[in-house]
């Protein structure tokens, strides 16, 4: 399979990349642009193989896509490409609107156009596979049930209200115009290459420097965490064997609140970098809640484990362990970053 899949220099784009070329028989053209939290380190091991290639373009550029299309001549897309953090579109929601709404939007229409030339066959086994977010759903109290498939959208932060746009518009190109669509749902993820303005990199390489860790309000939010590997594993599976119209909630039933989680780093790294000073937890501190900050997240992903065949192979404990030890094992590249494009600071005041 020939996959177009945009921005697969990001978080996820990169482990979905290392997964296909590592673990399939998949070629794949990734389409970056290479934005702030775009890291071309993460697919440095695969950067040389036959079956990858990068364009550095932005799916904004709709004569970009078309050739990208006409060019590449795809069997399926892989949309990943996204502004993702919160507190970010917090302060500057205009970005996330052009990024994850008209970005998507030209997206689609580039597929739209290519697809309607193809063949009779190719059309039918084309894939437009949408990646989004759980967070679309609104936010669960503490005794509601996860959120599935069918779950209503009630986004609550301009992140959110953008990715609910994004999954609302590829829904709609394939009812009214028959484009083979799809989309997938998934909880927080963790694991390597994250760049480090969110939750557990922030508070892993805080720890690791001895800085003072924030946690928003008093650290009862909940998060369902999922190792991203296993959500790389899982989107393949998708792009695999994805049905059209159908949506699939991906995660690995983690839920923690954002205490134990930070908690959890702090023994960690205890364990394997013994602070001199004394246990990390120290330095926990508790700082203003972010604006509408929702309470809860988490997924039930029994429908996605059935269809697709997949089930997460790592335990949180497990996942946070191999995530901290990278972190100590890779401080040139988050370092370089320290330095460059993000020191720390709070982002999400703005409100």
């Amino acid at each position: 399979m020939r996959i177009v899949l945009s921005g697969g220099c990001g978080f996820i784009g990169s482990a979905v990349v290392r997964h296909l070329i590592h673990k399939t028989e998949h070629s794949v053209l990734n389409v970056d642009c290479m934005t702030y939290a775009a890291s071309p380190e993460a697919v440095a091991e695969v950067a040389s193989s036959s079956s990858y290639r990068h364009v550095a373009a932005n799916i904004l550029d709709a004569p970009a896509m078309k050739h990208v299309f006409e060019t590449y001549q795809p069997d399926a897309v892989m949309h990943l490409a996204a502004e993702s953090h919160v507190d970010r579109s917090i302060d500057g929601p205009g970005v996330f609107m052009q990024s994850n709404v008209i970005g998507t939007y030209t997206l689609l229409e580039a597929a739209h156009t290519y697809w309607k030339g193809l063949d009779a066959a190719r059309q039918k086994a084309f894939r437009f596979h949408h990646i989004s977010t759980d967070e679309v759903f609104g936010h669960l109290g503490a005794g509601d049930p996860p959120f599935t498939e069918t779950t209503p959208y009630d986004p609550r932060s301009p992140y959110s209200a953008s990715k609910a746009a994004s999954d609302h518009i590829v829904r709609a190109w394939h009812h009214t115009y028959g484009l083979p669509t799809f989309v997938t749902n998934t909880t927080n993820n963790y694991g390597i290459w994250h760049f480090p303005e969110k939750l557990i990199p922030l508070a892993t390489i805080n720890a690791i420097e001895g800085k003072n860790l924030p946690v928003y309000g008093t650290g009862e939010n909940i998060r369902d965490w999922l190792f991203v590997e296993d959500h790389a594993e899982a989107l393949v599976r998708a792009i695999e064997h994805g049905q059209p119209g159908e949506t699939y909630a991906i995660g690995a039933r983690q839920p923690r609140t954002n205490l134990q989680v930070v908690k959890t780093i702090c023994a960690v790294l205890d364990e394997l970098a013994p602070d001199p000073k004394g246990p990390r937890e120290r330095l926990i501190q508790f700082v203003n809640d972010r604006p509408g900050h929702d309470f809860r997240y988490e997924i039930d992903p029994t429908h996605a484990e059935q269809a697709l065949g997949w089930k997460a192979r790592h335990d949180f404990e497990t996942g946070i362990r191999r995530t901290v030890q990278w972190y100590l094992d890779n401080r040139v590249w988050w370092e370089g970053i320290r330095a460059q494009r993000y020191t720390g600071q709070r982002l999400g005041t703005q409100a």
